[in-house]
């Protein structure tokens, strides 16, 4: 129970203001995973089941529709109140479609910062290994948080083209 609470207060802590969308997105990502419930971010939930579904299926769509209602209520919480009545009636899915629509150019331009950053950096001679290589870790990092995921191969070969001539 105070895991769960500790975990919430990363959220009630912020509120949206919009060029922090995706810090928050990615907060409300860590509080459903905890909760087994990040599911809802991904898969949409399945049509309304027919009179004559068996009740298995009934009751995964249940399931699915409270987890869905569950995390939007935990989104709505870190929103301010105008934002909350635009979004109190809507699931998670269309809350956060809405939001990177209206925050995409943000996004966007802090995409392409952070991939400049990533694919013009080059080890300084004389420098350490040990700082250069966290750095661009963290960067392909940053660029997977928002959306732009690379394959593992070639977060490699970047990393080492980035080395000095004398790593070869």
């Amino acid at each position: 129970m105070a895991n769960n609470l500790s975990l919430r207060s990363i959220l009630d802590a912020n509120t949206l203001t919009g060029p922090n969308f995706f810090d928050l997105f990615r907060n409300l990502k860590i509080v459903l995973k905890q909760k087994k419930k990040s599911y809802v971010l991904n898969i949409p939930i399945p049509p309304v089941p027919v009179a004559n579904v068996n009740v298995e299926d009934k009751e995964a769509y249940q399931r699915h529709k409270d987890d869905d209602d569950q995390a939007a209520c935990v989104m709505l919480t870190s929103m301010t109140p105008e934002l909350q009545k635009q979004y109190e009636h809507m699931d998670v899915q269309s809350i956060i479609l809405h939001l990177r629509k209206l925050f995409d150019k943000e996004w966007r331009i802090e995409r392409y910062e952070i991939s400049k950053e990533l694919f013009r950096c080059k080890m300084v001679e004389m420098s350490f290994l040990r700082p250069h290589v966290p750095k661009m870790i963290g960067l392909i990092e940053r660029l997977r948080q928002l959306g732009l995921a690379m394959d593992h191969g070639l977060s490699i070969d970047l990393i080492l083209q980035s080395l000095l001539d004398s790593f070869s």
